[in-house]
């Protein structure tokens, strides 16, 4: 008898190819229904970051759930 297979690995979904329609391509829409911000590579903290991610990119989430989850998770909040 064989064991069961293993379960596969979770993986963020790929970005989507076309902009959201409603948000604009350098945003999208949360689970509070809100626009937000893609996070983004600056130098330095943009107005309305609330987050710096491991991968060094900025974070605009609205809720620490999930804040950059796909960038190697928070390095600090801002």
């Amino acid at each position: 008898m064989r064991p069961p297979p293993a379960p596969a690995p979770l993986v963020a979904p790929p970005p989507a190819s076309n902009p959201d329609p409603v948000c604009g391509p350098d945003s999208y829409i949360n689970s509070r229904g809100n626009c937000v911000r893609r996070p983004v590579e600056a130098p330095s903290a943009p107005a309305g970051a609330t987050a710096k991610c491991n991968d060094g990119t900025y974070s605009f989430s609205q809720s620490r759930r999930g804040t950059c989850s796909g960038h190697g998770g928070v390095a600090s909040w801002l």
